[in-house]
Parts: C-alpha cells; sequence; structure tokens
C-alpha cells in the first residue's frame, strides 16, 4: 500500500442548518482506484466538493500531500495537485476543445512553457483521437462521451496527483460508459495518477477499483477491498442486482 494521498478525518458537512454529511472518514493512497458508492443523496457529491475546496461550510480535517486543506479555496487547490471533474462535465460548451483544455493547464502558466503543455496535450489527443480531430468545434456540439472525454482530459492537464471523478458515466450509452471506465483505469496506469470515484454503476466501479467507501445517509456503512465489498451481501442486494444499478 502507497503512503496516503488523501486522508478526511471525521468531516462534518452542512447546507445550512441540515446536516448532510456526519463524521466521514477515509483515505485514498497513492496509486490507488478509491470508489465511493451510495444511493442518491448519500452524500458523495458532497464529499467531493468538501475535499476539493467547493463546499465550504463543514467541520473535521482534510490533508492532501500532507498538507491540511480543509479551509483551501478551490482555485488553491488545483496548483497543489487535485483536479476534479463534476458531475454533467461542466465543459465550457462556448469554447473550442482545444481552448477547453487549454483552460486545465492555465494554473501552470508561465511556469511552464507553452511548448510543452502543447506537447503535454497532444498525449491528450492521443488517448482521445476524437478530441483531436473534433479540436476546433465548440465544447457544448459534442456528444455526451465525448464531453466527458474532454473534461477528463481537460483535468489531466492540471497534471493532478489525485483526480476525483463524479459520476462519469451518467448520461451515457452503456458502450461508451464502459469505455470511459477503462480510461479511467489506463490513467492511473500510464499516468500514475491517483483516483477517487463516485458512479452510478456499482459493479462497473468496483470491477476497477482498489477499495471502495459505501455511504449512507451521510454515514459510512461499509469499506474495504473492492473485491470484498462486491461479495458484501447488503450491497449485492442494494446496489449489484444488476449491471446497471444506479447507486
Amino acid at each position: 500500500m502507497g503512503k496516503a494521498v488523501l486522508t478526511v478525518d471525521n468531516i462534518t458537512a452542512r447546507y445550512g442548518p441540515v446536516e448532510v454529511l456526519h463524521g466521514i472518514t477515509l483515505q485514498v493512497n497513492e496509486g490507488e482506484i478509491v470508489s465511493l458508492l451510495g444511493a442518491n443523496g448519500a452524500g458523495k457529491t458532497t464529499l467531493l466538493n468538501c475535499i476539493c475546496g467547493l463546499h465550504g461550510d463543514k467541520e473535521g480535517k482534510i490533508w492532501f500531500r500532507d498538507a491540511d486543506i480543509t479551509r483551501v479555496p478551490a482555485e488553491l487547490v488545483v496548483p497543489r495537485g487535485m483536479a476534479h471533474v463534476p458531475e454533467r462535465r461542466q465543459i465550457f460548451s462556448t469554447l473550442t476543445v482545444e481552448d477547453n483544455l487549454w483552460l486545465g493547464a492555465s494554473h501552470r502558466m508561465p511556469k511552464t512553457s507553452k511548448k510543452e503543455i502543447a506537447k503535454e496535450m497532444e498525449t491528450v489527443y492521443e488517448r482521445f483521437p476524437i478530441l483531436a480531430e473534433r479540436k476546433w468545434q465548440l465544447g457544448g456540439t459534442l456528444s455526451g462521451g465525448q464531453q466527458q472525454m474532454l473534461a477528463i482530459g481537460r483535468a489531466l492537464l492540471s497534471r493532478p496527483q489525485l483526480l476525483l471523478l463524479d459520476e462519469p458515466s451518467l448520461g451515457l450509452a452503456p458502450l461508451i460508459a464502459k469505455e470511459i471506465l477503462t480510461i479511467v483505469q489506463e490513467i492511473r496506469s500510464e499516468w500514475g495518477t491517483t483516483v477517487l470515484l463516485v458512479e452510478q454503476n456499482a459493479r462497473a466501479a468496483l470491477a476497477i477499483s482498489d477499495r471502495a467507501y459505501v455511504l449512507s445517509t451521510g454515514t459510512v456503512m461499509l469499506e474495504g477491498k473492492a473485491d470484498e465489498i462486491s461479495n458484501d451481501p447488503r450491497v449485492q442486494s442494494a446496489y449489484l442486482g444488476s449491471s446497471h444499478e444506479a447507486v
């Protein structure tokens, strides 16, 4: 097991007077793919937003690469080596594919030359050939799967050590969803990126993960190795009834 990249220690979070996370504790180690599973409303997206600095009404501690980032705003978390691909992609629909990708690397300039970033962009285009074919097309005209590839490519150009992925297969056709999750594995193996994954298809998520946490109404109900979670009767009953069970 590698060194801890991310440690979430007893995090609670609120929306106004309503507490939605109740003492969440988890750890993601270097080189792992870790999945967050749970029903809609379990708190998965809120937890990711707490980690990356988008949700400020929280208590507890969040450590990233041995630094306390609990109160660090999102725009300062990214340069530290964390990237977040939010639910429903959130690309810039009126910008071209190429411009969307450049924005992913914007915080690295001018320390990193445009020539070097352009070279890395070619690596992204090699990973996602359809984006190379459509580099001058507006992001909003891409298909859902292509937009997801663009959002991931944009995140990779920030050179993250930790990639947060929120529902990357949401709304995609099954074959495209499978391709996206295969790409997640390849990002880990080829780029060396650690991944914290929220995914609606529990079976598919567990198949590519090293470990998993199962959230229920804002608390960690279960944690362990992915194969152990897959074989747990409670998880099988709640989330693995079919290969497309939503979580």
